[in-house]
């Protein structure tokens, strides 16, 4: 079945930065567009980034535009978040999706997920 298997999450000093990655398992990956959402400690999911499936596209949440950065590699089946200048207010649960063509914010055009991986950031 399909699997999206994140890594790279990890506790990190506010300023510093964190690459994470988005493995796609029995998917047609090129097919799909990618996201990225978190989920902060007591809030709801939230879409943080997404791509389209050729990769000539991409979306930012205005609280990350100028510091995070969407990319993927389809021959690799991997989507990647960089995330520079972080900050404590983007310590949460950051999950990568895989949804419908076209650019998508929205949570329910996301098909499948992944379990997620923690960034914790610290003032």
């Amino acid at each position: 079945q399909v699997q999206l298997v994140e890594s790279g999450g990890r506790l990190v000093q506010a300023g510093g930065s964190l690459r994470l990655s988005c493995a796609a398992h029995s998917l047609t990956f090129n097919t799909y567009t990618m996201g990225w959402f978190r989920q902060p400690p007591g809030k709801e999911r939230e879409f943080v980034a997404a791509i389209t499936s050729s990769g000539r596209t991409t979306a930012y949440a205005d609280s990350v535009k100028g510091r995070f950065t969407i990319s993927r590699g389809n021959a690799q089946n991997t989507v990647y978040l960089q995330m520079n200048s972080l900050e404590p207010d983007d310590t949460a649960v950051y999950y990568c999706a895989a949804g419908v063509k076209g650019l998508r914010v929205a949570i329910n055009d996301y098909i499948f997920w992944g379990q997620g991986t923690q960034v914790t950031v610290s003032s």
